[in-house]
């Protein structure tokens, strides 16, 4: 456990070098990759998203590709294409952007729902099929998918099976005035990314994968989490409620957060700074609450005052 934590806290100090003055971001970001999840990153461009991913490779020692989501971008853009091959008289495919241990889908919500719907089978099973073959992507895998708030001009917003499929969504948000005042004294963004050098590598990743895995959750916590989900199927201010995928979500990320604090279980602090960020996109709010002005953290709020809070 010592050994892991070390790991992680050089992994944490080597982003905090290219993103400034967002620790519970960037903390929340490594239990989501470590509880084997993908990441939603909503904000304002220019924040530090795709900065945050590139140091995020670097550091991990992981192959990384970008891909600019567009409205005429197509799923083959992403998962690759068949060639006819004149020497052999037959089709090679040659591998898309997805082949990658970090795939960037950057503003996702800008192409078309059947390019965003692409990406599905990789993000749940992890594997690429085509019309003739089928393919395995290296382990570990993720996708970090950035996306512009959806009152921007010119968005196209993820379904609720898309959305499901990221286990947490985050924002970093504008840095303070002390912040930004260090971000301009600070060297470039670039020559800060080239002075990073990996800390882990594939088998570290996976070894600490294993090791939230085994994170003991304690039967009243489970209780906690299904009661959790269950009110917010029934809640007055949501229209939509959270799925099953969401409840093992969020004790995967509960796990996750006990790890990085250090400890082999859970307890119910860590199921409630997980509420937000893993339920928090899979939700809708009724028609009444968005005529109110609720926001989607106030009424998981209410959500968390209905559920007794177990002893552990």
């Amino acid at each position: 456990m010592i050994e892991a934590n070390q790991k992680i806290e050089q992994i944490l100090n080597q982003l905090k070098l290219v993103i400034i003055g967002k620790e519970d971001v960037l903390e929340n970001l490594l239990v989501g990759l470590l509880a084997n999840g993908h990441i939603l990153i909503e904000d304002v461009p220019g924040v530090g998203k795709t900065t945050l991913a590139k140091a995020l490779a670097k550091t991990m020692d992981l192959s990384y590709k970008r891909v600019q989501f567009t409205p005429d971008l197509m799923p083959s853009d992403i998962l690759g294409v068949s060639i006819y091959d004149q020497n052999s008289g037959q089709f090679v495919f040659k591998k898309g952007p997805i082949f990658n241990q970090i795939f960037l889908a950057d503003e996702i919500n800008r192409t078309s729902p059947k390019t965003q719907s692409s990406l599905l089978q990789a993000m749940e099973e992890g594997e690429v099929s085509t019309e003739d073959a089928h393919y395995i992507l290296d382990k570990p895998f993720f996708v970090l998918a950035t996306q512009n708030p959806l009152e921007y001009q010119g968005t196209f917003p993820l379904p609720e099976a898309q959305l499901d499929r990221f286990i947490m969504r985050l924002s970093l948000g504008y840095p303070d005035k002390s912040q930004e005042q260090q971000i301009l004294k600070n060297p470039s963004s670039k020559m800060v990314l080239e002075s990073l050098s990996p800390v882990i590598d594939s088998d570290g990743i996976l070894e600490l994968q294993g090791k939230i895995d085994s994170v003991r959750a304690h039967d009243d916590i489970i209780d906690y989490i299904v009661n959790i989900v269950n009110v917010t199927r029934i809640y007055e201010h949501l229209q939509l409620g959270a799925s099953p995928r969401a409840a093992i979500d969020l004790l995967k990320c509960a796990k996750g957060k006990a790890f990085l604090s250090g400890r082999d279980y859970i307890i119910p602090d860590d199921v409630k700074s997980m509420v937000v960020p893993v339920l928090g996109h899979r939700l809708i709010l009724s028609a009444e609450a968005r005529i109110e002005g609720k926001k989607i953290s106030d009424v998981l709020a209410g959500v968390l005052k209905r559920v007794h809070i177990p002893v552990i």
